[in-house]
């Protein structure tokens, strides 16, 4: 069974800060912060017996995965409040009075999610029925988590989220709830000591390979008119304007002339960088039974080495280029340029799993482009078989490129093994719209599709070849495993 704790953060924004010292917001919420929000609630309801054992269950369980979005920190500015409860040995002293207080200086870090719905999932659980009812009765109880004016829905399912999820950096442990408990009768109380640190388990360190593409994307799902958006064909000049957009955003804020090279892809002296970059993967209606390969949006893929998430600067430049849209109460990001009008949101909760990126970061060791390859050189050979093996040598390379082992089988060829993804190349005699549209740099490339096989599952993203930054070369595998 698996056991799954849904917190919705109903005014959008958490408050917590890593430390009591910290001025970084605490994000995703760590299991340590909620349960100690359970035993506060606990608390509240009278300490019952039937909670208490529900909760002493819950210090037993393994770690949670943790599903949540990226978002943006807030600036948390010094403000002066009064402490609470201060000490007085003199009568009728009005210094006890709120307004009369000394003031202390206070930072009041906060996060604002693109989706306000965390969850924490247990797997291979099987809580029985009166302690699954005691941790309902918790979970409505706990208004906020963190900060009190971090209001909270919180509910217990057993129907998993679909998402990526990461492992908790701190932990629940046997005894905390007794902990806890000594550290709030203790006189004076205590402030909570944090959860113990999480370290990663021997299975944990023998991680599969992965490329140099962070698992964490920043997807914009297309809200606009359907109509608009072009055919998964041209996915490589929206990509491009999406890519100039952000370049904008950070022009906008004044620092046009120092866009760090894991986001521009070129070094201060305007060369190529040799690191990887920020690349950007169309988001399609592709794998599935039926699949039409209709784009339903986009995604901004940083570099594993770079977490973008946490970097001050560019989340200031993505947040310049949004629009606030009044009718809909959220911000858009409006493309117009080379003949486009797209309108974009930032991924919310959404039930198209086409826009969920644990598609294309899962584990396996079959991988196939739904987005045709751009190969990184020009074709040399002419005879048919050795055109071939040249070609899947380049595929293999292209592998090794983005840090994965090197294949041990490629096929390649004209047609995708992915349902819905279009051939690499129309036949003779077809239109022109039936061309994959590529960046001029790549104009004279060839385009192949490929099937990839590693001797050991590796890691996604898988994004290969010259194109792999501008939506080419995206893959998906075809023995995907549960992720754990």
């Amino acid at each position: 069974m698996t056991l799954v704790l849904e917190i919705e953060y109903l005014l959008g924004v958490s408050f917590a800060a890593r430390s009591q010292d910290s001025d970084e917001p605490d994000w995703p919420p760590q299991p340590d912060r909620i349960f100690s929000a359970f035993v506060a609630a606990w608390g509240a309801r009278g300490e019952r017996h039937e909670e208490r054992r529900a909760l002493e269950w819950l210090e037993t369980q393994p770690c949670p995965e943790i599903l949540a979005s990226d978002g943006s920190p807030r600036s948390a500015p010094v403000v002066f409040v009064p402490p609470n409860d201060p000490e007085s040995h003199k009568v009728a002293d009005v210094m006890v009075m709120p307004t009369l207080r000394r003031r202390q200086a206070r930072r009041f870090p906060a996060y604002r999610p693109n989706d306000p719905i965390v969850s924490l999932t247990w797997r291979d659980v099987e809580p029985d029925a009166g302690t699954m009812s005691a941790l309902n009765a918790l979970a409505a109880d706990t208004a906020y988590v963190g900060h009190s004016a971090s209001l909270t829905r919180c509910r217990f399912s057993e129907s998993e989220p679909r998402g990526n999820t990461r492992p908790p950096q701190r932990r629940i442990y046997r005894g905390r709830l007794a902990e806890l408990e000594e550290q709030f009768h203790a006189r004076p109380p205590r402030r909570p000591s944090a959860g113990a640190p999480v370290h990663p388990t021997p299975a944990a360190r023998a991680l599969a390979a992965a490329s140099v593409f962070s698992e964490r994307w920043l997807v914009f799902d297309h809200v606009g008119d359907p109509d608009a958006m072009p055919d998964i064909r041209t996915a490589g000049l929206v990509a491009k304007a999406l890519r100039n957009a952000v370049m904008g955003g950070y022009r906008e804020i004044g620092l046009g002339d120092a866009i760090p090279p894991e986001v521009s892809g070129h070094s201060a002296d305007g060369t190529p960088s040799a690191e990887a970059h920020l690349a950007i993967a169309p988001m399609a209606f592709v794998g599935w039974p039926y699949a039409n390969g209709a784009v339903l949006g986009f995604s901004l893929v940083p570099p594993r080495q770079k977490d973008l998430s946490a970097d001050t600067n560019f989340q200031r430049a993505i947040r310049t280029i949004l629009q606030w849209n009044e009718n809909e109460g959220r911000p858009e990001l409006v493309v117009d340029s080379a003949n486009l009008h797209l309108v974009f949101r930032i991924g919310g909760r959404t039930e198209r799993r086409s826009l969920d990126p644990a598609r294309y970061v899962a584990k396996g060791k079959v991988w196939a482009s739904c987005t045709p390859i751009v190969l990184d050189r020009h074709l040399k050979e002419t005879s048919n078989i050795e055109r071939q093996a040249e070609i899947e040598r380049l595929v293999r390379q292209a592998c090794k490129n983005i840090d994965l082992p090197e294949p041990k089988r490629v096929a390649a060829g004209k047609h995708s093994a992915i349902e819905g993804s279009p051939s690499a190349y129309p036949s003779r005699g077809s239109p022109q719209w039936m061309c994959w549209r590529v960046p001029e740099i790549f104009a004279s490339r060839q385009l192949m599709h490929a099937v990839v096989e590693f001797s050991e599952p590796v890691r996604g993203p898988v994004i290969i070849g010259a194109g792999r930054f501008v939506g080419f070369g995206l893959c998906l595998p075809l023995d995907a495993e549960r992720r754990r």
